[in-house]
């Protein structure tokens, strides 16, 4: 794998429809609009960068105007909904001048005489829109579920040490004292939606699970551990006697998106003998090391052959070298090894996987490149324990629930999902249905969320909101 290339053939599959059925079989259009047992006066939705319509890695207008809670306002407005505004962006690129870590959108641009991703430079500077307010789209791109109930996290002072979200710095009502929850409850809603605790898990994952980025704990207090400050934010929202309804929704696991799986496990293949002459040859004191250190019993066999190094040639899968910290110590040895099919080599590391020029074989892959098997289940376990707690406040509250969990292994199933003869999957680019970032979803992916939400709510509440036609919206623009 060289880099991320768009073949013509590809791009024209986006427009070709199938004969499937649509895979949306509760179409109420046909039905009276009516809101059933739920009152959709004021709708706010709450989450982080999936609720704000963030995708190819920036907030921008566009995005913002495809966001689900506004398709859902819309589709609420037909049962008695009221307004609903979105603290929008300024210009449609995105990104914050003078902050670090808040470019511009991704784009398709030819690099090298291919279609590859390229971030647009940040458009504007942090600007202050709270006196436009109050805003019902709340959703915080970078958000935690602890984040959603602390105080000053839209306090601009609070930027440099991390303790502030510029997203929330922006239409904050009070800087200093506001909490997204208490800007929420502010406005009365009579109709809350939540999807909120990816970025718990994500932040670990995107970094390779390099340390910068720690999981939230299952267990510990408030503002600690997940389970015990996502049930204090569910019964902020919605305490013991409220007539107040929602929806909330579970977390999808990170293995279903394109950032991790654009990218093959063992993604060096056709190698010639001559470049495995050379790869083999840069590693022979390496493995020399591995063989003496097995001979005097440091490592057992099993371990030997897990971390030696080998290239073949043909069309031969090779994983590609890596630094792995959770192997054991060997005094005098890095910690290399090659991935295997169980390794996640993040979309990131696409730029650095030539092996012409070295990189993943003579030069391994950082830690931060790569999401190995160890790391992987250390992010399944959270998300299921995660995912269980989010099901049962939702049943023991009586509220709407979606599994998104669920929608988003079948986006990424070979099957994928079909709207209106057209099928959507997760693959990179060329499916649909994610975004230029490979974690966030296109128009047309956040139409998809949009239809989840309002089944939900129809079924819990008997209310016959329409879904929304997925087509309509945008997918990934092309040069």
């Amino acid at each position: 794998m060289k880099k991320i290339i768009i073949s013509t053939l590809a791009v024209s599959a986006l427009f070709l429809t199938t004969s499937c059925e649509t895979d949306f079989d509760t179409d109420v259009k046909d039905i009276v609009v009516t809101k059933g047992e739920a009152d959709f006066t004021t709708y706010v939705a709450l989450g982080n960068s999936l609720t704000s319509g963030y995708r190819d890695g920036a907030l921008y207008i566009d995005g913002q105007n495809e966001s689900y809670p506004n398709m859902l306002s819309m589709q609420m407005k037909l049962a008695g909904g009221g307004a609903f505004k979105q603290p929008m962006m300024p210009n449609n690129v995105g990104g914050f001048i003078g902050i670090p870590g808040f470019p511009g959108k991704l784009e398709l641009k030819m690099v090298n005489g291919a279609l590859s991703p390229v971030n647009n430079s940040a458009a504007a500077t942090l600007d202050n829109i709270a006196s436009g307010g109050s805003y019902q789209n709340m959703g915080v791109p970078g958000a935690k579920v602890s984040h959603l109930l602390a105080p000053g996290y839209g306090n601009p002072a609070g930027l440099s040490a991390g303790l502030a979200n510029p997203y929330f710095v922006r239409f904050a009502a009070n800087p200093t004292t506001s909490s997204v929850v208490g800007d929420a409850l502010a406005q009365n809603p009579t109709f809350i939606s939540l999807w909120i605790g990816a970025n718990d898990v994500l932040g670990y994952a995107t970094s390779g699970g390099d340390g910068s980025n720690p999981i939230t704990p299952v267990d510990g207090t408030v503002g600690v551990g997940f389970t015990s400050t996502y049930t204090t934010l569910v019964n902020t929202l919605f305490p013991a006697g409220t007539t107040r309804k929602g929806v909330i929704a579970n977390i999808p696991s990170v293995t279903n998106v394109p950032f991790f799986t654009r990218v093959p496990a063992m993604p060096l293949t056709n190698l010639t003998d001559t470049q495995v002459t050379q790869l083999n040859g840069g590693y022979a004191a390496y493995n020399a090391g591995l063989a003496q250190a097995k001979a005097l019993g440091a490592i057992n066999d099993a371990e030997y052959q897990k971390r030696l190094i080998k290239f073949t040639a043909g069309a031969v899968a090779n994983g590609a070298v890596i630094v792995d910290k959770d192997l054991s110590p060997v005094p005098g040895l890095p910690k290399y090894r090659q991935t295997t099919s169980k390794d996640y080599i993040l979309l990131t590391a696409s730029a650095v996987l030539n092996p012409q020029a070295g990189g993943g074989t003579s030069a391994p892959l950082e830690d931060k490149l790569v999401l190995t098997e160890m790391e992987a289940a250390k992010v399944l376990a959270a998300t299921a324990s995660y995912n269980t707690t989010i099901k049962s406040l939702a049943d023991s509250k009586g509220l709407a629930f979606v599994d998104m969990n669920a929608k988003i292994l079948e986006l990424n199933s070979k099957s994928g999902i079909v709207w209106n003869g057209v099928k959507y999957t997760a693959t990179f680019v060329t499916g649909g249905a994610f975004s230029l970032d490979g974690i966030h979803l296109t128009g047309r992916g956040y139409a998809i969320v949009a239809n989840e939400f309002i089944k939900s709510i129809n079924a819990k509440y008997k209310s016959t909101l329409p879904e929304v036609d997925s087509n309509k919206y945008s997918g990934v623009t092309f040069p």
